[in-house]
């Protein structure tokens, strides 16, 4: 419970500290809906004939879309986001393999009672859209889980800060559920007991922290750091850590750095780290 705490209290105290730099709070406050919705493919490309220094073909592209649906009136603010993220990859004469997956889903209700604080209630949800496969040596692979296998549903409710239309974090009791169907080891099932469950129920606290950081005219940081915590050991703390950089190079060109730590004892003892590099295509929708 104090790890917990540590984290949480440690990286809202930096992010917090840097952002209070900025401006402050805008003054005027826009009442309705303000919807937004971009997406993006990136894609990568090798071909070799008869090149002496050798190489392989190789493919690789990844589609994104991120749309983001808030309501902010006088009493209330009800912010509705989304993430899509496929990508695969191709090397040589191997088959296709899927290099990130990713659907996720939150939706938060906040009312407003103070200027920076204020209660909410929030859910989320994220799963992956296509079977996810473990690959061997040769052509062996074994499929290791599949749409809504697993899936992580999360409600929750507590207490907001917002300094600024920058940065903002939560804090709050909360409920978390992990589904499952053929696919229920490491991700549902408890190992101390005989029978296999293929849910998983757990309360505890959350903390969730976004910032949205534009660096420069063209560069755009952004942040999600979500922690969730039972508060039955200090190591036992479920970490999702997502971070990505954008700089627009043209109108409909940009390059993304994306970085994802990940950390859930009960699927791995050691975190998981996820990196990208991707030049692409990006259009506004909405």
């Amino acid at each position: 419970m104090k790890k917990f705490f540590f984290i949480y209290l440690m990286v809202s105290l930096c992010w917090i500290n840097v952002i209070f730099a900025q401006d402050e709070k805008a003054a005027e406050v826009k009442y309705g809906w303000q919807r937004e919705l971009v997406g993006g493919v990136n894609l990568s490309q090798s071909s070799f004939d008869n090149w002496a220094q050798g190489g392989e073909n190789s493919l690789a592209w990844q589609v994104n879309l991120n749309g983001k649906f808030v309501n902010e009136q006088q009493k209330t603010n009800w912010s509705n986001s989304g993430k899509f993220v496929l990508g695969s990859t191709k090397s040589g004469d191997q088959e296709s393999r899927k290099s990130i997956d990713e659907i996720k889903l939150e939706s938060v209700l906040t009312y407003k009672v103070h200027l920076y604080v204020n209660p909410y209630i929030a859910a989320t949800a994220e799963t992956q859209s296509l079977p996810g496969y473990h690959y061997g040596d040769g052509s062996q692979k074994t499929q290791m889980s599949d749409f809504l296998d697993p899936g992580y549903i999360r409600e929750s409710f507590g207490i907001g800060f917002q300094p600024n239309d920058i940065v903002k974090t939560r804090l709050g009791a909360a409920m978390k559920q992990t589904l499952t169907n053929d696919y229920p080891k490491p991700y549902a099932d408890d190992l101390e007991t005989v029978k296999i469950e293929k849910t998983k129920n757990e309360f505890g606290a959350e903390s969730v922290t976004d910032l949205d950081w534009k660096l420069a005219e063209n560069s755009l940081f952004t942040s999600k750091l979500e922690l969730f915590s039972t508060m039955k050991a200090f190591d036992e703390v479920d970490v999702n850590w997502d971070n990505i950089l954008t700089t627009k190079i043209s109108k409909y060109f940009n390059v993304n750095f994306n970085f994802k730590l990940y950390y859930d004892k009960d699927i791995s003892a050691k975190r998981q780290l996820n990196q990208a590099i991707a030049l692409g295509i990006m259009y506004s929708f909405l």
